[in-house]
């Protein structure tokens, strides 16, 4: 008997050394695993804190291609006498450029931050504004024919006019009643419980908006992306920049051919210094490009868009700006649309 239990021992020392063996493994692993969860959290920190930082500073560069394009929009309008031509210096592009060499903490550090600036200035009032089918939150008639003749133009369904204004003008702050006028506007408790029924029509903010109106399809869309606007007020339609099917629907009895004529003699040099230059007696079918009275157009402009892309490593940004130039040359920013890796977003300023 006395052998038997010298010879259980050393196997229940055995059994008790492999259990402790497996459970210092077992410890060991998972003291491994939360350290490296530890590390792996601390790393995606700071991957995401990197990834911040890189969008904050393409937020400052599209900041400061800003304000280039403030200057070249002053330059222009003092160098033009105040006209808006298509080859003025504001319609000169920015091709993709480096600006690493402009970064001094990338010569002390020696970092590479693969810094690329791109962009772009459009004359907004080269386009039609769509803000110009109402007056306040009246139809205007001559407007909405206008925009039934570009479509037209561009072969598209002309009945799409009259729904598109009409919800332009729904979506307008209702006029104040005139004295000694009947009501024009429902009453404020009427107008509240409109809006928290969601009643009233969403007003366009882009030119992707037109999908809510009946009858657009994206393809129409994609077709008059180029053509409009919507700026936050009634403008004239630039002679000078607009495109020739917007000349054409400026003037009915202006065909499109004769419009891509004018516009290949305007790029060479003929631009307009008055809207008499225009529809002047001593221009060629002067007759035909006379525009239907009380349509707006002129020479020059005040609205631009500036588009910007920016790579910053692997950050990449896209912008589009909207910048309003007053009668003094001076600009400002009135909102920024940014786009990163395809999430849209407007910032009012």
């Amino acid at each position: 008997m006395a052998g038997q239990s010298r010879h259980r021992q050393p196997r229940t020392l055995l059994r008790q050394r492999g259990v402790a063996v497996v459970t210092a493994l077992l410890l060991t692993t998972l003291a491994v695993t939360i350290v490296a969860s530890l590390f792996w959290q601390q790393q995606v920190q700071v991957r995401s804190m990197e990834n911040q930082r890189l969008q904050f500073q393409t937020r400052w560069i599209v900041r400061g291609a800003l304000s280039l394009s403030r200057l070249i929009l002053q330059t222009d309008f003092f160098s033009k006498g105040g006209l808006t031509i298509e080859n003025g210096i504001w319609a000169q592009p920015l091709e993709e450029t480096r600006i690493d060499d402009y970064i001094e903490r990338e010569q002390r550090e020696n970092e590479n931050f693969n810094a690329t600036l791109s962009g772009r200035i459009v004359d907004a009032q080269s386009r039609y504004n769509l803000t110009n089918l109402t007056t306040g939150n009246t139809v205007s008639q001559v407007d909405v024919a206008m925009f039934q003749r570009l479509l037209t133009v561009l072969q598209l369904d002309p009945a799409l006019a009259l729904p598109l204004a009409r919800q332009v003008a729904s979506s307008q702050p209702p006029a104040p009643p005139q004295a000694g006028a009947g009501t024009v506007t429902p009453p404020l408790q009427q107008q509240q419980q409109q809006q928290q029924q969601g009643g009233e029509p969403m007003g366009l903010v882009r030119v992707d908006d037109l999908l809510t109106v009946s009858g657009f399809t994206q393809p129409a869309v994609e077709r008059l992306r180029d053509f409009l606007i919507i700026l936050p007020q009634r403008t004239e339609l630039n002679l000078n920049t607009a495109a020739p099917e917007l000349l054409a629907a400026l003037s009915p009895s202006l065909p499109l051919a004769d419009a891509n004529v004018m516009v290949n003699a305007r790029k060479r040099g003929g631009f307009y210094r008055t809207t008499t230059d225009y529809t002047g007696q001593s221009q060629l079918g002067a007759a035909n490009r006379l525009p239907v009275q009380g349509l707006l157009f002129g020479v020059k402009s005040d609205f631009f868009l500036v588009y910007s892309r920016v790579r910053l490593d692997r950050a990449a940004l896209d912008a589009v700006s909207l910048l309003q130039r007053d009668n003094a040359g001076q600009s400002k920013v009135l909102w920024i649309r940014e786009n990163e890796n395809g999430d849209q977003r407007k910032r009012e300023l």
